[in-house]
């Protein structure tokens, strides 16, 4: 593992730059179908069966990622996260200069999505905007009121948790040579869809930054936003550390390859002089 820096003339060519914006309309379209899955659920469900709001938000943001993900993976490697960023970087995936470029461009499109549907969406069904909150989740039928966050400390373990799945996934199909990169789509976003299954009524289940971003800044709701971003970098930082050195290291035939024990070799015998 080593980290590079790539703060050169070279390493802002066109193909950075073009990755860079592949990262912002990426982010943008993320956050605008996943907030507006948020708010147009809630608004239909409203009063209705829990379960459905949970299987509808968490359809939305796990095949918005997978999609996403299929669409930029040539141009930017498919990060859309600035977790996962930050897990390339500190792993060496990536160039940090390339990375603050991604975070920014990622936390921009965020913004940008937000606002999109704050222009789109009718004023009483605005609410939050889809912005996360603690335990916002009332388990009989819709979503507490945003102002009642509490319990930082699990939701940071959750945000951490949910990350670390992600980001392992990320890693073993996108990021290993040895992975199955062309499922890593569908896994990454079968990992974001299961994640929303377990978070959403504990944390909203961010899992990304920028994804909690931009709806705090369109609705101007910040309570607990810190849980947000030092869960997801904590839990993405463990994975790409753990997968970085326990499994992506190892020395050992790939995953086509039979793991046999070699057969001890004759003794050798002279060999003619040419």
């Amino acid at each position: 593992m080593s980290i590079q820096m790539g703060f050169q003339s070279d390493d802002f060519g066109l193909a950075t730059w073009r990755a860079v914006f592949a990262e912002f309309i990426a982010t943008a379209l993320f956050v605008l179908i996943g907030t507006g899955a948020v708010v147009s659920a809630r608004s239909a469900l409203e009063g209705g069966n829990s379960a459905s709001f949970i299987v509808a938000v968490a359809l939305a943001h796990g095949l918005a990622i997978a999609l996403l993900v299929a669409a930029t993976a040539k141009i930017s490697g498919g990060h859309i996260n600035p977790a996962v960023t930050f897990a390339a970087a500190m792993t060496g995936k990536i160039k940090i200069s390339t990375g603050a470029l991604y975070v920014a461009a990622q936390l921009a499109g965020a913004i940008v999505g937000s606002l999109i549907l704050k222009t789109i969406i009718a004023g009483p069904m605005e609410g939050n905007l889809g912005a996360h909150a603690l335990n916002v989740y009332n388990g009989s039928g819709g979503l507490l009121s945003s102002d009642v966050g509490d319990g930082t400390g699990a939701g940071l373990l959750v945000e951490g948790a949910l990350t670390f799945v992600l980001v392992f996934v990320v890693f073993a199909t996108a990021m290993d040579p040895k992975g199955l990169a062309h499922l890593a789509p569908f896994a990454i976003g079968m990992a974001v869809l299961v994640d929303h299954l377990i978070g959403i009524p504990l944390t909203g289940a961010s899992m990304n930054p920028a994804r909690s971003l931009g709806p705090a800044v369109a609705a101007n709701f910040w309570t607990d936003h810190w849980v947000y971003w030092l869960g997801p970098l904590i839990g993405a930082g463990i994975a790409a550390l753990v997968y970085e050195f326990v499994f992506m290291e190892r020395d050992e035939p790939t995953r086509s390859e039979p793991i046999a024990t070699p057969e001890p070799s004759p003794s050798p015998s002279p060999t003619p002089a040419e």
